[in-house]
């Protein structure tokens, strides 16, 4: 089967590819090709633009510049929305004037979509009720993508924090824990929804392969914690204090309308991938923790 990633050097994309290498053929995009291939093992294919026909099976479309980086100014912000909608937009044109069509469209998303959900465990068919930031962004994203339902299937991946020892939230905590430093965020009660990246490619997968499942899919634990939950679980795992906290004004000091990401409450449950019968290998924090450090 022939695949095409986008944004296959980023976390999600490169953990997919290492781990199902096997029987499927991958072809990324990306800017640099040169640079792609030191990070992703021999055999995958690179090319630096769209084909103007298509000539994949699937397309997993994961790229966009990180939310979380840097400081949202307005410039930043056009950036994470552009580099977002505007690559859907020419895998649809590429879709719509394909002889072939892919027989499934893989889209990025977030649990941003949501809003802020407060203690509410959310499923995916759940009204949103407050529109910011990363609500709009996702829904204009998820609704570019959901045009190439015309032809083909189209799964789309509301993700929530990923856990992985090679990037992501953890790797950014991991130096103020391991020196005593790590703390809660603002109050704490707000809830975090996680996924270890090991379920998360292989919920990738079982979209692929699962012709029953469309539309939007919580990809996160069944077992979402607070954040002063989590931050006692991983002060555990590195057996250091968590005496700290980070008030809420010095986060949104510090990262301006960022800190929404860290600051609001979303209790996220993935009810769609449990109804089709899929199975968490890591749905327990302190277990995921364990396994990645």
């Amino acid at each position: 089967m022939k695949i095409l990633i986008t944004g296959g050097t980023g976390l999600i994309g490169r953990h997919f590819i290492k781990s199902f290498q096997q029987p499927y053929q991958f072809t990324v995009l990306t800017r640099n090709s040169e640079k792609a291939k030191q990070g992703l093992p021999q055999g995958v294919e690179f090319i630096e633009q769209l084909p103007e026909q298509n000539c994949f099976e699937v397309i997993i479309n994961l790229a966009g510049e990180p939310i979380i980086d840097k400081r949202w100014t307005v410039k930043q912000k056009e950036k994470i929305c552009q580099s977002r909608w505007q690559i859907t937009e020419q895998i649809i044109a590429m879709i719509e004037r394909a002889r072939v069509k892919p027989t499934c469209l893989i889209s990025g998303s977030a649990i941003g979509y949501y809003g802020e959900t407060g203690n509410v465990s959310t499923h995916e068919d759940a009204q949103v009720s407050q529109a910011d930031f990363a609500h709009s962004l996702c829904e204009k994203w998820e609704n570019i993508a959901l045009k190439a339902r015309e032809h083909c299937r189209v799964v789309l991946l509301r993700t929530g924090v990923i856990l992985a020892s090679d990037g992501g939230a953890l790797a950014k905590m991991r130096l103020p824990f391991t020196l005593g430093l790590g703390g809660k965020l603002g109050h704490g009660q707000q809830y975090m929804s996680w996924i270890h990246i090991d379920d998360m490619v292989h919920i990738i997968h079982f979209s692929l392969q699962t012709t029953s499942i469309e539309g939007a899919i919580n990809c996160t634990s069944p077992k979402p914690l607070t954040n002063a939950a989590f931050t006692k679980a991983l002060g555990q795992q590195f057996n250091r204090p968590t005496w700290f906290s980070v008030p809420a004004f010095m986060l949104k000091s510090l990262m301006g309308q960022g800190a929404e990401l860290l600051l609001t409450s979303q209790n996220i449950y993935p009810q769609k991938l449990l109804n089709h019968g899929f199975d968490f290998n890591h749905s327990n924090l302190e277990h995921a923790l364990a396994d990645l450090l």
